[in-house]
Parts: structure tokens; C-alpha cells; sequence
């Protein structure tokens, strides 16, 4: 196992995608878990899906942080916007940066892809760039960003027949936009590594779901379509299979990266190796869509989000794969527990009961 080497209590921590899904969850847990930091929160509160929620989850972290010994502060930006990003790195002298921010979603990447390009490839270098400034100059006992931990996709493995997916594949061949600016952004993570000794870890994350969760993933779209009593599409007719990962499971994991940097060391030839990792964040067991459709519908009954005696039947409809989607996702977590001793164990029943419960209270 690797032994931490930030202490998280007393730092100052950027977190961008604050107010998204697995952005607010980390800063609830940051909020709970560390003692007299200061964490930034920047998010742009776009409209992609329900603002609503993003402000619920707001809601919820400044609560928190009024009983909590550490400071939260929330801006609400693009990391699109390279001055924004600039002043508050400049201003607030980050000792660790977790970059979540980014336009989501396989299909959404067809319909719009600007916004892709905008945010997941310009706003992740300008973070990178941000990152790299932070060394310059420095006085007292500020030394720069100590850790880059930003997300990547389990969408980057593509239709890579071996499963499961293995940080040491190959993946050269995204099948969507999505896909290839996650992709992209782990090459310019490495490259930003080797040049300027930036600490990074990529987070490959494995359909990430749980309450308050993202409007546009199937198990929340299709609680919203059964509930209007519309048909609910199931993709290559039933037989695709998704590592379905509990938001708390990842925001765990992302808080041991968190505190591990990789380490400066010099190669041989006398230059710097990459202070650099990428690893799978999965459950280890991915799950038949059928099979998820059956215990989600079981939970939503069991939560009176909908009817004991509705027509799940009628309401289902099994369909070809759509373009950008692959028919599996598994994720082998052997570096995530070998460095780290802990691998996502929350299962799917358990996970989606929670949500159901959330959906009940927020919506009904």
C-alpha cells in the first residue's frame, strides 16, 4: 500500500464541478473528514440538466460548512475562462486541485460537441496551466499545487474486446467525442507531469450513480419516464452490461488518491519521471441492464415512488445499441487496492434503494 503523503487537514483545496454529482459529494466529505482547510468550489451552474438539483446539493455543502471547523467558498465560473482560473489560483494559492469539472454524458457529445472541446479539452488546460504557474515565484511556505487529481472515463476503453478493463490496455480507439477528450486529457496530464513535475492522478470512473445524482444516466431517466407513464428504452436489447459504481464509493476512493501524490524521481538518463497515475475506480461486477431495471423497478415500488401494481411490461421497449455506446464496462480495480487497500463494494440494490428514497423526498 502506498503511504499518504498530504495531509488533507489545514491545506487549501480547489474542487471544480462543485456543485455536479461526484464534485459536491467529495466536498461534503472533505467538510466532514478534515479539519481548518479552506475549499474552493467552482462550478459554472450550467444547464445541461435540473439547476435545481445542483442547487440542492449547494444547499447541502453550505449547511455543512457552518458546523465545520474548515472554510467553503463557492465560485461560480467557467474553467473555460482562463483569467477566472488564473485569479484564483493566484489569489487563494491551492495546495491541491481536484479538476471534475466537465461537459458529461456519451450521446449529449453527438448533439453538441463545442461544448466538449470547451470544457473537457480548454478548461482542463487551463487548469493544467494554472497547475504549472503555481510554481513560479513562490515565497514563504507556499510551494505550488502538491496534487492534480482529475477525472477520466471507463468511456476510454472504447469496444476493447479484454475485459475486465485493465489500466494497461490500450486505448487508442474512443468511440465518441466524450470519450476522446478524456482520452485526451490523461495524455495532457502526462505531458504537463514529465515537463513541469505537476503530480497527477487520472480517475477512470465506472457509471457512477446514487441520489441527487445525473438527470441524464438511465437509472434516473427512467425513474422520470416511468413515473409519466412513458416507455423506457433498453439499449441492444437488454444486453449491455454496466460496472454500476455508488457515488460513495467513489468519493472514498478519490479522497485516498487525494492524499498520495505521486513522487518526483529522476530516471537514469538524469531526467524527471512523470509523477504519474491513472487508475479504475469500478465496482468489479458489472450488471445486466435487464437485471437493473428489474431491482430499480422493485425499489422505486418499495419507496412509493410508484405504484405496487404498475405495468413495468408495457412501459419497456428493447432496442439496437445507440451510436457512441459499447455493450460492457468492467473495470479491474487490482491497483486500487493493491496501493490503496480498498475497492467499491456498495452493491446495486442497496445503491439504488437510496436513491429511490432520494427521488421519493425530492420529487414526490
Amino acid at each position: 500500500m502506498l503511504t499518504p503523503n498530504i495531509d488533507l487537514n489545514n491545506k487549501t483545496i480547489i474542487v471544480t464541478g462543485a456543485a455536479g454529482f461526484i464534485g459536491s459529494n467529495l466536498v461534503l466529505e472533505l467538510l466532514n473528514k478534515t479539519e481548518n482547510s479552506k475549499i474552493i468550489g467552482i462550478d459554472n451552474m450550467n444547464d445541461y440538466y435540473d439547476v435545481s438539483i445542483k442547487e440542492w446539493r449547494l444547499k447541502n455543502i453550505q449547511e455543512l460548512a457552518k458546523k465545520s471547523s474548515d472554510e467553503f467558498l463557492f465560485i461560480k465560473e467557467t474553467i473555460a475562462n482562463a483569467d477566472a482560473v488564473k485569479k484564483v489560483f493566484d489569489e487563494y494559492k491551492p495546495d491541491v486541485v481536484v479538476n471534475l469539472a466537465a461537459q458529461a454524458g456519451v450521446r449529449y457529445s453527438i448533439e453538441n460537441p463545442d461544448a466538449y472541446i470547451e470544457s473537457n479539452l480548454i478548461g482542463f488546460y487551463n487548469i493544467l496551466e494554472a497547475c504549472r504557474h503555481s510554481y513560479d515565484n513562490n515565497d514563504g511556505d507556499y510551494k505550488g499545487v502538491g496534487h492534480l487529481v482529475y477525472a477520466s472515463s471507463s468511456s476510454v476503453y472504447g469496444t476493447n474486446k479484454k475485459i475486465p478493463y485493465s489500466t494497461e490496455d490500450k486505448v487508442d480507439n474512443p468511440v465518441s467525442l466524450y470519450a476522446a477528450t478524456k482520452k485526451s486529457n490523461e495524455l495532457m496530464a502526462h505531458a504537463y507531469s514529465k515537463l513541469y513535475g505537476i503530480p497527477s492522478t487520472g480517475l477512470r470512473f465506472f457509471t457512477v450513480y446514487g441520489p441527487a445524482g445525473r438527470p441524464d444516466m438511465a437509472y434516473f431517466g427512467f425513474t422520470n419516464k416511468l413515473l409519466k407513464g412513458e416507455t423506457i428504452k433498453i439499449f441492444n436489447f437488454g444486453n449491455c452490461k454496466r460496472d454500476f459504481t455508488y457515488v460513495d464509493d467513489i468519493v472514498t476512493g478519490v479522497y485516498k488518491v487525494m492524499e498520495c501524490a505521486p513522487e518526483k524521481k529522476m530516471g537514469e538518463d538524469g531526467l524527471l519521471i512523470p509523477p504519474y497515475r491513472v487508475y479504475n475506480i469500478g465496482n468489479n461486477a458489472p450488471e445486466n441492464l435487464l437485471d437493473f431495471v428489474q431491482i430499480l423497478q422493485e425499489e422505486l415500488i418499495a419507496a412509493k415512488v410508484l405504484p405496487d401494481d404498475y405495468d413495468f411490461e408495457s412501459h419497456k421497449e428493447l432496442v439496437p445499441m445507440q451510436p457512441g455506446d459499447v455493450p460492457i464496462t468492467y473495470a479491474d480495480v487490482t491497483d486500487l487496492e493493491r496501493d490503496f487497500g480498498f475497492k467499491p463494494q456498495t452493491s446495486l440494490r442497496e445503491g439504488l434503494r437510496k436513491f429511490a428514497k432520494w427521488y421519493k423526498e425530492f420529487y414526490c
